[in-house]
């Protein structure tokens, strides 16, 4: 997965709170486990009329909205059911970071497994950057120094450690194996003339 240390672009605001996963990506697109390609299907519902015509009312087909890295949503952002294509979905759109008060557990986890970053604030600070969303504001988000940046504001997220350090280096949990590949190496080089012995993984230290 790509590394994600710092990004400015478009924020878009979607007020609604409860935006499930089924919103994000309806379940009739979910026949492919591609990464790629559905980022057209993103809240289809939402960005397509029922004659497949684009809904003009719609904040993500507008300008300069329709080309946001970033968005602001409301509370409980991807509640519902389990589906990893939510985030897909996201990324091959082209967003790199939600903003909300508060993300369904799965849907968070998913997140920072597939290089999309959720970050967690008070609703002042979401009332704030609604504001600057809704102006159309470029905003930045760095996730070493854990701040958000519009004009001269700054507001600052909290954020698991190990969960930063894999983004900004973009280890999925294939890569975080791969970190400790030398050492996994010298261990079995350590052992290949001991296939019968059972090793004692409680004292391995990787």
């Amino acid at each position: 997965m790509k590394p994600f240390v710092k990004i400015t672009g478009i924020v878009a605001f979607l007020p609604e709170i409860n935006i499930d996963t089924d919103a994000i990506i309806p379940k009739q697109f979910l026949k492919t486990i591609e990464k790629t390609g559905l980022g057209k299907y993103l809240f289809y519902d939402k960005r397509f009329d029922v004659e497949g015509e684009l809904n003009s009312d719609f904040v993500l087909n507008k300008e300069p909205w329709n080309k946001a890295e970033i968005i602001v949503a409301g509370d409980n952002f991807g509640c519902g059911s389990s589906r990893e294509h939510a985030p897909w979905a996201l990324l091959d759109f082209g967003i790199k970071c939600v903003i909300s008060t508060s993300f369904a557990d799965i849907f968070y986890n998913n997140s920072f497994k597939n290089g999309l970053l959720p970050i967690v604030v008070d609703k002042n600070c979401l009332d704030d950057l609604s504001k600057f969303a809704r102006l159309g504001k470029n905003i930045s988000v760095d996730l070493e120094a854990q701040t958000i940046i519009v004009n001269s504001f700054i507001f600052n997220f909290a954020i698991d450690l190990y969960r930063k350090h894999c983004l900004i280096k973009g280890l999925d949990d294939v890569g975080i194996t791969l970190e400790k590949s030398n050492l996994i190496d010298i261990y079995e080089n350590k052992i290949k003339d001991k296939s019968w012995v059972i090793p004692d993984f409680q004292n391995i230290k990787l």
